[in-house]
């Protein structure tokens, strides 16, 4: 059976399957991509098309967050196994949930999909084109499936508040996404507030992606992301006029000919992309000792040499993580405090985090997120 007579029959099957009263409400909301989509809330049953979109819907949904989920992308356990296997041990019942390939990777299963009955798919916007692509906003709406963008990830300064805003139209959490709405508001505010009161000299912040997941240096960002962080933290971001974008590349001889004051680095555990690697595994309990064994070992290779952050300690891991998803406000503390030491000896991010957990997040929070070379 062709493709379109396999989605038709799924089409005939889920409509007798739904037919019944209506116990939500229709409503229309407005995705980061400007599109009106038309939705049943609360939604019950959804599909996440990224695993690591837990982060954002287990603050919205802090008892069982996983209640809504039908299937999802099987990236959590590879990416950020740490988080998986807490999430596992609270809730066993996700080692049966059914997952996915990706939209960009030309894996995802668009007929199991289908099967699973979900009220919504949720998507990153950096699978946008491929989806287009594919047609699978139309093929899903033939059976009555929306799918939704939010972004944490290529504009996650512009995009987090609008997408925690969808997130809790569709789960009928409105409340609870202006609540950390706020939080992450004025968890920055503590930061920007001192940036614009002292205006101190800048230090010139190279941030290198994922260091030592390969043997290449160096990927890294441009004005947005980590390298937008680091402007509200108070530093300049070294690759911002070479990077166009939000990621790109730069080679090692600008990062020797632009000298940095410091260095920030973004890890986590990725033994299970690369065994072995040279990464540093900050992260959700992650031992610090040995990430700081490999964060110091980065510092020899070439890219490196004789920069003046390495020179003065000034070279730091932070995890890769806080790039995907709407906690960045605490990754902007705790470079606000290595930036700028002497004003912001009062801030705690480990505080920061540790709140959020209690407010938000259903697992109990554990150190592990950030190391640096010299001792703060």
């Amino acid at each position: 059976m062709r493709l379109a007579g396999k989605i038709h029959a799924l089409a005939a099957a889920l409509f007798m399957s739904t037919a019944l009263p209506a116990l939500a409400d229709t409503v229309t909301i407005k995705d980061v991509t400007g599109r009106s989509v038309e939705v049943n809330t609360p939604v019950k049953h959804m599909i996440l098309g990224e695993g690591r979109q837990i982060y954002f819907l287990a603050a919205l949904d802090k008892e069982n967050p996983f209640e809504h989920v039908v299937g999802w992308r099987d990236d959590l356990p590879k990416a950020d196994p740490e988080s998986y296997d807490a999430y596992l041990a609270k809730y066993p019942e996700i080692a049966k949930l059914p997952t996915f390939g990706g939209m960009k990777d030309g894996t995802f299963d668009i007929e199991q999909a289908v099967a699973l009955k979900p009220e919504v798919i949720l998507m990153n916007i950096d699978a946008k084109t491929a989806t287009e692509e594919a047609g699978y906003i139309e093929k899903l709406g033939k059976v009555g499936i929306p799918l939704v963008y939010v972004d944490f990830r290529e504009k996650p300064m512009e995009n987090t508040e609008p997408s925690m805003r969808v997130m809790g139209q569709l789960m009928g959490k409105e409340a609870v996404a202006e609540d950390f709405i706020k939080f992450r508001a004025d968890s920055i505010k503590r930061v920007t507030d001192v940036i614009e009161k002292n205006n101190p000299k800048k230090p010139v912040v190279f941030v290198e992606r994922a260091g030592g997941y390969s043997d290449d240096c160096c990927m890294s960002f441009g004005n947005e992301n980590f390298g937008k962080m680091v402007e509200i933290a108070g530093g300049i971001n070294m690759a911002k006029d070479i990077i166009p974008g939000t990621f790109g590349t730069v080679n090692p001889e600008q990062v020797i000919a632009s000298n940095p004051d410091q260095i920030i680095v973004t890890g986590g555990n990725w033994d299970k992309y690369v065994p072995g690697g040279a990464w540093v595994g900050v992260g959700y309990g992650a031992d610090l000792k040995e990430a700081r064994r490999k964060l110091e070992a980065l510092t020899k290779r070439p890219a490196f040499t004789g920069v003046k952050a390495v020179a003065d300690g000034n070279v730091h891991a932070i995890w890769h993580q806080f790039y995907n998803n709407p906690y960045q406000f605490v990754a902007i503390q705790e470079m606000a405090k290595w930036l700028h030491p002497d004003l912001f000896t009062d801030l705690d991010p480990e505080a920061t985090f540790k709140e959020l957990h209690a407010r938000f997040v259903p697992l109990d929070y554990k150190q592990g997120y950030f190391v640096s070379l010299k001792e703060m």
